[in-house]
């Protein structure tokens, strides 16, 4: 990714001006209409922290006031967010003129951003970076790396090579579960680093506009990921794979909030998401109190369509199911070459068909790190349900708006139970129900557990050392290896540790137990296969 931004940057540097067009007017413009010091913080407006470490938001206001109080009371959260993302950006490309070349890229790509963000969003963005953090100026203005940074969900899902998404969630209702309504359950596994998960927010949204929502995000973030509203609708978001447009078009995070903040059913969801134009390609599952059941919006720049079950459970991972992209190369490519239908297959092969579900049924299907059959694949697979990366899960219960939200790490963590009626109408601090939460997975307190934490410790040094050559002692690699021994990519760590070394023997030797493993991607495999023929030749 590096290689080819530098590349397409410099050719930037000859054909834009790299700049977002009419910003300047339009900040000034919001200079003169808003004023900050007007903005009132009453007994509604407030962020508390849940006894297991998610915060808990509660603002209400126009688009304005609402991205200020949301920037104002997070202040310390936003602007540490900001840090990690431009940080991990800096880890991604350590060279400062690459840096210039990426913020200039990215500026490009989104030079009209301000035609494709409704104006009530730009106007809640804008409140929002009046308290954003002076230390990035030389990247973009407050509102400018504010407008950027919702388009960062977008480039992960775009840049799936690097793979920052791979997320998972079944919807079921009348048959599948206990009392006929609807239960939804979802993994959002967008990783960025362990920092970018630490601070997450659960947000109850008052709009002057529109119905209440809540929605589960970090600081900074005015779009949707995952969330519900008043009326019993849920929204939540899966990245798909299709060609990327020459230009950014709507985050999709700002569909996903438009919908949650102005659709009450399906039908609604669908023609609000056919308004936009898009640059990923997304599964937006939408489960609906009104209707008592799910769809899938799939949308993508090109295509469009609904997916729809005749039963009454509902599966979505990484691609399109509909029938407008079975003949989609692109789709088609992503789900033989990818892990989304293996997940997809472990959904359906962890629902049975002989039994009904309840919230806390649901809870072990989105934290089982197990392959098909339960086979021990790697701690960390992108391959099972739980890779050990997620930003959060939900569990969904429309008709009665309660909504469960995972603790760290990742959606091991206790789920608390929201019911977003009576938050809304409390002028109370925010408090889960207590009696519904869903306790931590005794996952935790394994060994099994504390070694995967030595593996994802471990795996950075092993990193450098390959790309540096540096030599590391055989008690570190012993280490490593016996820390998540069922995983394909300790095996293939130590063996480009090996060829790094030059120890084509040693090397082979691991690619041949890399290729006896469940490896992920047909890419990695490719790779593997590859290596394994080069260290066979040398040895």
């Amino acid at each position: 990714m590096t290689r080819f931004l530098f590349l397409f940057c410099v050719f930037l540097l000859f054909s834009s001006c790299g700049s977002i067009k009419g910003l300047k007017n339009e900040t000034s413009r919001f200079n003169e209409q808003f004023d900050s010091s007007s903005v009132i913080f009453d007994k509604h407006d407030q962020l508390n922290r849940s006894p297991y470490g998610n915060w808990q938001l509660r603002i209400e206001g126009n688009d304005f006031e609402l991205g200020y109080k949301k920037g104002k009371i997070t202040q310390t959260l936003f602007q540490n967010q900001e840090d990690v993302f431009f940080k991990k950006m800096a880890e991604y490309i350590p060279n400062p003129k690459r840096q210039r070349f990426l913020v200039k890229f990215l500026k490009w790509y989104h030079k009209d951003i301000l035609t494709e963000i409704p104006l009530s969003y730009r106007q809640e963005i804008f409140g929002l970076s009046l308290n954003a953090n002076e230390k990035w100026k030389h990247i973009g203005t407050k509102y400018e790396r504010s407008l950027l940074l919702h388009g960062a969900h977008d480039i992960g899902h775009a840049m799936q090579d690097l793979m920052l998404v791979g997320c998972s969630s079944v919807a079921l209702w009348d048959q599948h579960t206990s009392d006929g309504q609807l239960l939804i359950a979802r993994n959002f596994d967008f990783y960025i680093n362990e920092d970018f998960a630490e601070n997450k927010i659960i947000e109850f949204i008052k709009p002057s506009e529109g119905y209440n929502f809540a929605a589960v995000s970090w600081p900074g973030m005015v779009g949707v990921v995952s969330g519900m509203n008043e009326k019993g609708l849920t929204i939540s978001l899966n990245a798909g794979k299709s060609h990327i447009p020459l230009s950014g078009k709507t985050p999709i995070s700002i569909v996903a909030r438009t919908i949650l903040q102005h659709a009450k059913n399906i039908d609604e969801a669908i023609n609000i998401a056919k308004e936009f134009k898009v640059f990923v390609a997304e599964s937006l599952l939408i489960g609906s109190s009104e209707d008592n059941k799910a769809v899938n919006i799939e949308i993508s720049p090109k295509r469009f369509d609904v997916y729809t079950v005749e039963n009454d459970i509902l599966f979505c991972t990484n691609h399109f199911q509909s029938a407008t992209y079975s003949k989609d190369k692109r789709n088609q490519a992503h789900i033989s070459s990818s892990h989304s239908q293996y997940r997809l297959d472990k959904l359906k092969e962890s629902i049975k068909s002989n039994r009904t579900y309840e919230p806390k049924d649901l809870a072990p299907i989105l934290r089982d790190v197990t392959g098909m059959s339960n086979r021990n694949i790697g701690y960390g697979n992108e391959k099972a349900l739980n890779q050990l990366i997620a930003h959060h899960a939900v569990i969904f219960k429309p008709d009665e708006l309660i909504m469960w939200v995972s603790n760290n790490p990742y959606q091991l963590g206790t789920f608390e139970a929201y019911n977003l009626a009576e938050i809304f109408k409390s002028d109370q601090p925010i408090q889960a129900v207590k009696s519904l939460e869903i306790p931590a997975d005794p996952f935790l307190e394994t060994d099994t557990f504390a070694n995967f934490l030595i593996f994802r410790r471990q795996l950075p040094l092993l990193e450098k050392a390959i790309k540096q050559k540096k030599s590391l002692s055989a008690e570190v690699l012993t280490q490593f290896e016996d820390s998540n021994p069922n995983f394909w990519l300790t095996h293939k760590e130590i063996a480009d540790y090996y060829y790094s070394q030059n120890n084509w023997e040693k090397a082979a030797q691991y690619y041949e137990n890399v290729l006896t493993k469940e490896i992920s991607s047909e890419k990695a495999k490719e790779y593997i296969q590859k290596r394994l023929i080069k260290a066979k030749k040398k040895s």
